[in-house]
């Protein structure tokens, strides 16, 4: 085996397009058990749509945040209102199709060790774990995402609430949450649109670690360069990579503009403990007039629901035994490339973590495995 590509969203998708391209053929087609050079996808969900398939149904494509075409196949416009949870799987399984990857699912990757010189990658059938299947390979794209590690911050009296909490990660549909009030913590995009979401249902409240960072300007391609440039720097010094909209802002959309002035996109800074009823703003919580952007408000909110949108870590457990982590708590990489080990080829990490970087990343990947075997 020459390369194994972990992961089939837009970042793995993009690799094994450019893997083909350079002439390697896909385990699975005609021909591959004797060609000179081979790669296998494997993927952990039950079907083509990397996370876009697990998000909740409400989100259309009108609304979806940063939808890129893939390589070598435009993304035809399908009706604004669609649920991106169906569009956008759609288009990737016609693109796996169009292109012949044979992706393998559901496989999970529970390993990666370093075997006489080669990469053995474990994985196992989801559906029976028992049905281990090990590859060695040369070199390795690991783009595992961050869907499967949702982040839930430790706060004061977390275990004491008694109403629901729940991640941003297994929100389905406002309405199973109209049963009283929402507190909803994080300061992203999903936050922004689970807000508005909700509000339509019941009351909100939306806090965050830092005021909401609104721009009012057109996301363009410089902008993105710009964004992936930041989070490539933190990357290189080998730090946990930052998220691309903590450099970029939420954008001022006509939907955010009407939620602002209708005072439900209005955050107030981070509660000082959860109760067991709602949370709390205590002597210690940051004086919302110390920063523009938060609002004050009562130094107590009694909730049903605590909603977690507080992001996701990068999913890289599998890549323990390699021991890549530097004492700053992340990878350091060069681009694509893991400096401690240049088999290895992180896509859908750090800058290319958004649509906005993966396409590239999946090129700048297979060319820096070129480069590894031609030395």
């Amino acid at each position: 085996m020459t390369v194994v590509v972990i992961g089939a969203g837009q970042a793995g998708l993009s690799a094994a397009y450019h893997l083909r391209k350079n002439g390697l053929v896909a385990v699975g087609e005609p021909g591959w058990t004797t060609a000179d050079g081979t790669f296998v996808v494997l993927d952990d969900a039950p079907q083509a749509g990397g996370a876009w398939q697990h998000r909740w149904p409400g989100l259309t494509m009108a609304d979806a945040h940063g939808i890129h075409d893939l390589p070598g196949m435009p993304l035809v416009a399908p009706d604004p209102a669609e649920p991106a949870a169906f569009a956008v799987p759609y288009y990737f399984a016609q693109y796996e199709e169009a292109f012949d990857l044979h992706v393998q699912r559901p496989v999970r990757v529970s390993q990666v060790s370093d075997l006489e010189g080669s990469l053995l990658v474990r994985s196992h059938s989801v559906a029976s774990p028992s049905e281990v299947v090990e590859w060695r390979a040369r070199g390795l794209i690991n783009a595992s995402g961050t869907w499967n590690k949702p982040f839930w911050p430790a706060y004061p009296g977390r275990s004491s609430f008694t109403g629901r909490q729940l991640h941003g990660h297994d929100f389905q549909l406002p309405e199973d949450l109209a049963d009283g009030h929402v507190v909803v913590v994080g300061g992203g995009t999903s936050a922004v649109q689970l807000t508005l979401a909700i509000s339509r249902v019941t009351t909100t409240t939306w806090v965050t670690r830092r005021p909401p960072a609104w721009r009012d300007v057109e996301f363009t391609p410089e902008l993105g360069r710009e964004a992936v440039a930041q989070v490539d720097a933190r990357t290189r010094a080998g730090l946990p990579p930052s998220s691309i909209v903590s450099v970029t802002g939420l954008p001022l959309t006509p939907q955010n503009r009407l939620g602002i002035t209708a005072g439900v996109l209005v955050a107030r800074p981070m509660f000082s403990r959860i109760t067991a009823t709602g949370v709390e703003w205590g002597p210690d919580a940051v004086d919302p007039s110390s920063e523009p952007g938060w609002v004050d408000g009562p130094s107590s909110v009694e909730a049903r629901t605590l909603l977690w949108c507080t992001g996701f870590r990068a999913s890289l457990d599998h890549l323990a035994p390699l021991r890549l982590r530097a004492p700053g708590g992340g990878i350091v990489m060069d681009g694509t490339q893991v400096v401690a080990d240049p088999r290895i080829q992180l896509v859908g990490y750090g800058p290319s973590a958004s649509t906005v970087g993966a396409n590239r990343a999946g090129r700048e990947a297979v060319h820096n495995l070129r480069t590894v075997w031609s030395r």
